[in-house]
């Protein structure tokens, strides 16, 4: 398996100015490489390949007086840029075939020097790791990083990311071996919801912290304080730093709540099922800011690949199956019901029910007879089987690139966060 660790990293003012340099040559490359590919396009000219565009936007330009600068940085962070832009059009032509599950991605689009957040990606020929515990990046020095755990194996790609609140993090791709736990006798289903995070077919509550709930008030003042600045100004400059830690702190605590609730249940468990939910479409409801706050996605992309690490069953079940509507005691379905009724007597048996416990139960008795089926896979959007990939990280990242594609390696910058995980 591909792992990903996360590490905080703390430059001095030297090393920051490097790495902003490193940031915009990289940002330089990638837009000249794509100008190229666009204006050849609207001609009806071929597709530019990636080795003509590195002679001519990384070699050559170099040696002009307007991209000199170039020289300053690792030439791996420049060629790096570019197996990101052939990966992102990969990608983009995958979806248009029918080759890639999931949504359809867009074409590639310029980078601007505006984006708060910005990330340069390394192979193993431009860093190390040291016996003082910093790293070596190459032309930016030695960084010092916080370790806050070990990594189990030599890293074989990194990436540099300076987030927008001005953090920086040091993001390790590592190969290592599944850690598989002992076997567990017990099996969960899981009900996600609003009231309570998620309920489990044994009957516990986890319950929801609202954590953007709680910093509201705080963030509505920032914010305020950052409208009535001048635009341009450095005052709003500050001003947006600090909305923008505000908002960190808030993603950092529901992040670490989700990995604390994910490990547990997979230590506890020998297989999850949940229920295969349309967190986008919820996410246009007048229920939006409550679904992003719950951060349903990310907690089960974090108990997908822990079930994977450990040797766990990670099943979903089609959001079509009605949970809420069926008793779990004789199976009568009872029909669709509203919101706000919590509990509700069966018209069959007579059993009353828990909503949410109900639902749980009900989605661990289908998860057990999808995989009792063989039918682990789930349905996409339009209906076709998609079998989700056991690993974490995505392969072909820096440093191991896949063997049907030796030249193209990674995935497209930082902005591809949500195939990245954090081990705990």
């Amino acid at each position: 398996m591909q792992l990903r660790y996360n590490y905080r990293a703390y430059p001095d003012a030297a090393q920051r100015c490097a790495l902003a340099s490193a940031f915009g040559c990289a940002r330089v490359v990638w837009n000249d490489c794509l100008r190229d590919r666009k204006q050849a396009h609207a001609a009806g000219l071929p597709y530019v390949k990636s080795a003509e565009l590195s002679r001519l936007r990384i070699t050559q330009a170099k040696r002009t007086t307007e991209r000199a600068w170039l020289a300053d940085v690792s030439a791996v962070v420049l060629q790096q840029s570019l197996r990101d832009l052939d990966t992102a059009y990969k990608n983009f032509f995958d979806g248009l075939r029918g080759k890639r599950a999931g949504r359809k991605v867009g074409p590639p689009r310029y980078k601007s020097k505006k984006d708060t957040r910005q990330s340069v990606r390394l192979n193993t020929n431009a860093f190390r790791l040291k016996d003082d515990g910093t790293v070596y990046v190459a032309k930016v020095g030695n960084l010092k990083v916080t370790w806050s755990r070990r990594l189990p194996a030599a890293p074989t790609s990194l990436t540099v990311t300076r987030d927008s609140a001005g953090r920086y993090f040091l993001s390790f791709v590592v190969d290592t071996e599944p850690d598989v736990l002992p076997e567990a006798e017990t099996d969960a289903g899981i009900d996600l919801g609003l009231s309570a995070f998620a309920v489990l077919s044994d009957g516990r509550k986890i319950d929801s912290p609202r954590f953007l709930r709680r910093a509201e008030k705080k963030l509505k003042r920032l914010q305020r304080e950052l409208s009535r600045k001048q635009k341009g100004s450095k005052n709003r400059a500050k001003a947006r730093i600090k909305v923008a830690r505000q908002h960190a702190k808030v993603a950092d605590r529901r992040r670490d709540f989700h990995h604390k609730a994910s490990t547990q249940i997979i230590r506890d468990n020998q297989a999850v099922y949940v229920e295969d939910l349309a967190v986008s479409g919820l996410g246009r409801t007048r229920l939006a800011k409550s679904v992003h706050d719950a951060g349903w996605s990310a907690f089960l992309r974090m108990l997908e690949y822990k079930a994977a690490l450990h040797g766990r069953t990670f099943a979903k079940v089609d959001r079509a199956f009605p949970s809420s509507q069926v008793c779990s005691a004789c199976g009568f379905r009872d029909g669709p019901k509203p919101l706000h009724v919590r509990e509700w007597a069966c018209g069959a048996c007579g059993t009353v029910h828990d909503r949410d416990h109900n639902a749980a139960r009900n989605v661990l008795f289908e998860g057990r007879r999808i995989v009792a089926a063989g039918r682990t896979a789930t349905l996409n959007a339009c209906g076709a089987p998609v079998r989700r990939a056991p690993v974490s990280a995505q392969r072909g990242e820096a440093g191991s690139p896949r063997k049907d594609q030796p030249t193209q390696a990674g995935i497209s910058g930082a902005r591809q966060l949500p195939g990245r995980v954090c081990i705990r």
